[in-house]
């Protein structure tokens, strides 16, 4: 999905938690604090329903933040919410420094090699490492996995939505 310029992707309602309504979010980015420096979530249910809700608390575990929701008020609640996707408000957000970005804004764009050859989308950001790594799909060569680091992506505009890429075995 291409970000767009009012709300950013952070993570998933992975499952109902308790009985009290409390939700757990995977965030797309393990390290992501943002969850933390906003009041409100928008929540995209599977069915494409969109609901805005007030964060009431929030506590973060091993591999999932546990959030308390307004309006959620019991385990029936949280489950309707399980596979949703949540996202925050950009203007609650601080931008991001130079030369830094947020991951859900690299999805979507189109990637290109330094001789300006298409080399697919970016479909996905995965932590899976000490950096994260682009998934970008679409040209006929299969999936492209390219670490996010200045070595392997030395260009990222995001006014065009596009990124030159040195795939690692382009890199010399």
């Amino acid at each position: 999905m291409v970000a767009d310029r009012t709300h950013l992707e952070v993570g998933y309602v992975s499952r109902a938690h308790g009985l009290g309504g409390e939700v757990a979010v995977k965030t797309f980015d393990p390290s992501s604090e943002s969850l933390f420096d906003v009041p409100k979530v928008l929540v995209r249910r599977k069915d494409g329903v969109l609901k805005e809700l007030a964060i009431e608390s929030l506590r973060a575990t091993g591999k999932e933040i546990l959030l308390c929701l307004v309006g959620v008020d019991g385990r029936a609640d949280a489950e309707q919410l399980v596979g949703s996707t949540v996202l925050v408000f950009r203007e609650d957000l601080e931008e991001p420094a130079p030369g830094e970005y947020f991951q859900g804004d690299l999805v979507g764009m189109t990637a290109f090699d330094e001789a300006g050859v298409l080399l697919g989308t970016v479909e996905e950001v995965w932590d899976s490492g000490p950096v994260p790594n682009l998934v970008i799909r679409g040209t006929g060569r299969g999936e492209l996995l390219v670490p996010f680091v200045d070595e392997f992506v030395p260009t990222v505009d995001l006014e065009q939505r596009r990124l030159v890429v040195r795939p690692p075995e382009f890199v010399e």
